[in-house]
């Protein structure tokens, strides 16, 4: 099983930006977390953060027919990226998008995702375990194929 993990912008500044929202941890150490899963799971896992839109667009072009999974937290381009939720669709990749804190308990326009009806499922507040528990489902969804 190969997955793909983008992280969006901004996230390089996790353990710094707004840790009573964010949490403690840095991007590295969630990474670190998701590489020990992927390992678990006998997974294949590139991750990738970028801070431009372009630069994800990229990436998930590359993956076209590579990758079976993406886990996304597109981060604020999740509310308007049309760029990104149309790179996401044509990678063909099944999309989970995990956001670290509970978007729909914040300010109203993180509530709207151009991401939500195109992926698998979406966890957020939940920390970096959202992304633990995307790797989680992977596995199961993936147990008899």
């Amino acid at each position: 099983m190969k997955v793909l993990v983008i992280h969006g912008p901004n996230l390089n500044f996790l353990g710094k930006r707004e840790p009573e929202i964010y949490g403690h941890l840095t991007l590295e150490d969630i990474n670190d977390k998701i590489r020990e899963k992927a390992r678990e799971h006998s997974f294949e896992i590139e991750i990738f953060q970028s801070n431009y839109e372009g630069a994800l667009v990229e990436k998930l072009q590359e993956h076209y027919k590579k990758s079976d999974y993406l886990v996304i937290n597109p981060a604020a381009f999740t509310h308007y990226s049309i760029a990104v939720r149309d790179a996401v669709l044509t990678s063909g990749l099944k999309t989970i998008e995990v956001h670290l804190s509970n978007v729909h308990s914040r300010e109203e326009f993180r509530k709207k995702s151009v991401i939500a009806d195109i992926a698998v499922g979406q966890i957020c507040g939940l920390g970096h375990h959202g992304y633990l528990l995307a790797m989680d489902y992977i596995k199961e969804a993936n147990r008899n194929v």
